[in-house]
């Protein structure tokens, strides 16, 4: 079977709802990283110490999860139904084809690594 590699960037403060909606889904492993960039934010101003200055890199968690080509549109789904605030800011999913993976444990190759 296919294997998928879903890379979702998200809002940090929506994290919980992420990891609830793909554990209802029986989503058992993922990776987080937090990362920092902008897209059409292109960030803002804030004021420290009476001084203004631009923030242009916005805190961000990608979230790297591996499935089955079948459960690809599910976890997307979910990811999407609980990252969304409906304002511009709230991520981006890519999907990217894995041609390969193994369990260093045990050698095991392909779904059964996941």
């Amino acid at each position: 079977m296919p294997i998928k590699k879903i890379e979702a960037i998200i809002q940090p403060f929506r994290l919980e709802a992420v990891k609830e909606a793909l554990n209802a889904i029986h989503i058992e492993g993922m990776t987080l990283t937090e990362v920092r960039g902008y897209g059409r934010q292109k960030g803002h101003m804030e004021v420290y110490r009476g001084r203004e200055y631009q923030v242009d890199l916005i805190p961000k968690i990608k979230i790297e999860i591996l499935v089955t080509d079948a459960r690809c549109e599910e976890v997307i789904g979910a990811i999407c139904r609980a990252a969304r605030t409906g304002k511009i800011g709230d991520g981006k999913i890519f999907v990217y084809d894995v041609g390969e993976a193994w369990r260093i444990r045990n050698d095991e190759r392909g779904e059964s690594a996941l």
